[in-house]
């Protein structure tokens, strides 16, 4: 048996720290919104011919275009490029100016028209959809309070919740400290890493339950500490097996789902750490703050 809640007041203190920084990040850095979020353009672009990303950037420069980003997708020998143009107003014709400047500065012989992927997107449809995205994640998080809060106790459900809540904190933490682009596939994998999270959680409440059915008079401390333990393999198993597939896809997957897999990685690895040590310590020590208010009052 690994006596995990020894070490809860360490991993209180880890999380914290985290969570802070997390917290800090948001109110002076913020996110980096893709165009999901704030309109705009994205164009595809392949080449005939070899491409500097330096002359499309000074190809590209123009008082209508905000934030332009340039990324190579693909192999080098491949000459594909995706554009984006952020905050673009919809009067401006941006994919006209786009292709307007790459033939000016290029060459048309150099860019196979029309662009092989084009999408625009206004700022108020972003707007929307940056609502919609805050709305699913809280929908999410009271759907998963209610359903454990019936299937356990409020107890664990609070601590559930809070331990979702620090996954999902600190994975965007991640994204805002390194200014990682955020967009609708990164909402998509913190809806994921909700679901993923619970469902390890839920593993380890049922073996606790079921312990302290089974050990009844056993103290809670070592109970805990067993069910966690006899899960320990299953949740190894399934959080390695996972993360090998998500870190993969980082390496190999392409900059389409780069950001996508990164987001899993750091989810994944926290959802994994917080059903121990936030969701199940929480869970400990409220009952233990139970039991002290009843022996006073005894």
């Amino acid at each position: 048996m690994i006596r995990f809640m020894k070490l809860r007041f360490i991993a209180y203190l880890f999380s914290g720290t985290l969570l802070f920084i997390s917290f800090f990040s948001f109110f002076t850095k913020g996110f980096n919104l893709g165009i999901d979020f704030t309109g705009g353009v994205l164009v595809q672009v392949k080449f005939n011919t070899a491409v500097n990303i330096k002359d499309l950037r000074t190809a590209l420069k123009s008082e209508s275009l905000i934030g332009t980003l340039i990324q190579r997708i693909g192999e080098t020998k491949e000459n594909r490029f995706i554009i984006k143009a952020k905050g673009a107003t919809p009067d401006v014709k941006v994919v006209d100016f786009v292709q307007e400047a790459l033939v000016k500065a290029l060459g048309q012989d150099k860019i196979q028209l029309p662009f092989e992927r084009t999408e625009i997107v206004g700022p108020t449809i972003g707007k929307d959809m940056r609502n919609t995205a805050y709305l699913l994640i809280g929908i999410s998080l009271v759907a998963m309070l209610i359903y454990i809060t019936f299937r356990f106790t409020l107890k664990y459900a609070v601590g559930a919740i809070i331990a979702l809540g620090h996954d999902v904190f600190i994975t965007l933490g991640v994204f805002s400290v390194f200014q990682f682009e955020v967009d609708m596939t990164i909402v998509a994998a913190v809806l994921t890493i909700i679901g993923y999270s619970i469902n390890d959680t839920i593993v380890v409440y049922d073996r606790i339950r079921e312990f302290m059915k089974i050990y009844r008079g056993k103290p809670l401390e070592e109970l805990i500490d067993s069910s966690i333990t006899t899960t320990l393999g299953r949740t190894l198993v399934t959080g390695l097996t996972t993360l090998l597939v998500c870190v993969i896809l980082f390496i190999w997957g392409g900059p389409v789902i780069h950001y996508f897999s990164l987001a899993f990685i750091i989810g994944i690895g926290f959802g994994t750490y917080s059903s121990v040590y936030v969701a199940t310590a929480l869970g400990y020590d409220w009952e233990r703050l139970e039991e002290a208010k009843k022996h006073k009052k005894a």
